[in-house]
């Protein structure tokens, strides 16, 4: 009988590549308008979201940990709008953005808003076509591929993008 040896998938010297993962959460209000904040660390406006904790967080539990800590909400439930390929950039890393549709939240919850003051300037509740003009370049490419502009999903599924623009080889989820 001949025994089998495996080899072990990496050695010890052998280093995984590392791409950078982050999940964004799309908040809406009344009427449509979307939750857009204004970070302290960096110009223009984002929505809630950051980078994946690299302890086994996954990408959701990523974007409920960060609307809670830079707007102190609780958000339970989304779908899936939009995965983005960001490539790498001059001395920038790109990576995998996630973006998650937390649908609307009542006047009550958003009246408790409460921000990270460490990182978080100001918020607004803004219709989705003001927030496409504030918004960063790459988020807003992202918001514009995942909703209509009065706040409605685009897509039944997940739209794919790469650099922030649909890959016509995917179709939606």
């Amino acid at each position: 009988m001949t025994q089998v040896v495996h080899e072990p998938l990496a050695s010890p010297d052998y280093e995984l590549p590392a791409i950078p993962a982050s999940a964004s959460a799309l908040i809406f209000g009344d009427r449509g308008r979307l939750l857009i904040i204004k970070p302290t660390y960096k110009s223009g406006w984002t929505i809630p979201g950051g980078v994946i904790e690299n302890d086994g967080e996954t990408p959701w539990q990523a974007c409920q940990r960060e609307v809670r800590e830079e707007c102190g909400l609780e958000v339970t439930s989304a779908r899936l709008a939009c995965m983005d390929f960001h490539p790498s950039r001059r001395g920038r890393p790109g990576g995998i953005r996630f973006l998650f549709n937390c649908g609307q939240l009542d006047a009550q919850a958003l009246q408790a808003i409460t921000l990270q003051r460490e990182e978080i300037a100001e918020h607004r509740l803004v219709p989705v076509a003001d927030a496409l003009v504030l918004l960063r370049k790459p988020i807003r490419r992202r918001v514009r591929a995942a909703v209509r502009a009065d706040g409605r999903p685009r897509r039944r599924g997940a739209v794919y993008l790469e650099d922030g623009r649909p890959v016509s080889a995917v179709a939606p989820g």
